[in-house]
């Protein structure tokens, strides 16, 4: 916590933390900006992994038919007025188990399609379980052309740890590379109590030979509203193991393309938060504004209610102020292995040699950044360092305000020091 308070003293030059008021009102100012990103969440599943921290139900068809009209109707409040059709880079389906709604996945793509004219690709999560030859035949015909399995480990002893079976996940991940979508990622944990670097190793080496064109390694991070019977390994071994994971990746000409992220060479890459601004819908999803970070109720029931009464399901805002936004900016182009100056300059209004002329500088000199041109690159050491704070930031930050959220439909405000 002291950590993260100081280190975002440094960065905004100011001791005001970050305030996420209450309130909502209709009208997302969005149609001026540029690189728009689109989320939809789908929060059901059919059993609850507790290693899962995110907003997620058991699965059930009454509630998700009312969950999609509820959808549809906030996507029409959200677009409703736009002269023509906005230009999107891309739109992601997380959960939840988006599966289980597969046979709404096109309605809800047709009427976003209705609003917007994506740039890039339509991507889905999907659970081992959902994958059969039927619901890849659906996702495809649904114009689909991006995969994430959540994979999570091969190794049976690891998957015992996170309540999972593992059943012929090789077989899953073959079946999705033969119906040829653009980008099939598959979601690794590490840092599982019982895992061994060799083992780690071996999932990645694993992923790759049966279809994945990139592989995201996440470390194990036990929220505090989690249950997990089992508590992930040290920091000190989390950090090792990434060491691991990046020496394995360079040895097999894997190219780095964030922190936590490895691809094939010459294959299409992609990641669900990279994006410069997006637009969330459903409960809990989120939207970067220029100048805001809005946050949808986590709440099922209330998010229903609040849309048919025809007002947008927000439950959190946060104001930016300028460096404010400028920190986030560069908090997610870093995950990225990369720091764009121009795009920075784009977004914020302000040349970032400007602004963070003395960390830029600082960062060179310790072997963290390097220069291309008006951009910086992060060395494998950085990633390091960027691992670290990405945890502390968690703790401090993304679990106090996810287990708020999770108790309050519409809190008055939450601090974030």
């Amino acid at each position: 916590m002291l950590f993260t308070s100081m280190l975002r003293v440094v960065l905004t030059r100011s001791f005001k933390p970050f305030v996420f008021k209450g309130g909502s009102r209709n009208g997302l100012e969005f149609q001026g900006l540029e690189d728009l990103g689109l989320y939809v969440h789908i929060p059901f599943c059919r059993s609850l992994c507790p290693f899962c921290p995110y907003c997620k139900v058991i699965h059930d068809k009454q509630k998700a038919d009312a969950y999609k009209a509820a959808l549809l109707k906030e996507i029409d409040l959200a677009c409703g007025g736009m002269a023509g059709k906005k230009k999107a880079t891309s739109l992601y389906f997380g959960g939840g188990t988006p599966a289980l709604m597969i046979d709404d996945l096109k309605d809800i793509i047709d009427r976003l399609m209705g609003s917007f004219s994506l740039t890039g690709g339509i991507g889905v999560e999907l659970h081992p379980d959902d994958i059969t030859e039927e619901v890849l035949g659906k996702l495809k015909e649904a114009g689909v052309t991006m995969v994430s399995v959540g994979i999570q480990s091969f190794d049976e002893g690891c998957l015992r740890v996170l309540g999972r079976s593992g059943e012929d996940y090789g077989g899953k991940l073959r079946l999705v590379r033969e119906h040829g979508f653009d980008v099939v990622d598959v979601d690794l944990i590490f840092a599982i109590p019982g895992q061994t670097e060799d083992i780690l190793e071996k999932d990645i080496g694993t992923a790759f030979e049966q279809g994945a064109t990139q592989v995201s390694a996440y470390p194990f991070i036990d929220f505090t509203f989690a249950d997990n019977p089992a508590k992930p390994l040290s920091g000190r071994v989390k950090k090792r193991m990434l060491q691991s994971l990046a020496g394995y990746c360079r040895g097999i000409d894997a190219d780095r393309t964030s922190v936590w992220t490895f691809a094939k060479p010459g294959t299409e890459k992609y990641s669900s938060v990279t994006r410069d601004t997006f637009l969330g819908f459903g409960v809990s999803a989120t939207t970067l504004l220029r100048d805001s970070f809005k946050i949808n109720t986590f709440s099922i029931g209330e998010y229903v209610k609040r849309v048919d009464a025809g007002v947008l399901p927000t439950s959190l805002t946060l104001r930016f102020t300028k460096r404010q936004r400028a920190v986030y900016h560069l908090f997610w182009s870093a995950y990225g292995m990369g720091i764009d100056g121009g795009k920075f300059e784009k977004v914020i209004g302000t040349p970032m040699e400007k602004m963070f002329g003395a960390e830029l500088f600082l960062g060179r000199k310790l072997g963290f950044l390097k220069k291309e041109g008006n951009s910086y690159a992060l060395t494998d050491k950085a990633a390091e360092l960027y691992h670290s704070i990405e945890q502390a930031y968690t703790t401090a930050y993304i679990d106090k305000m996810w287990n708020v959220s999770r108790k309050q439909a519409f809190p008055d405000r939450i601090v974030l020091k």
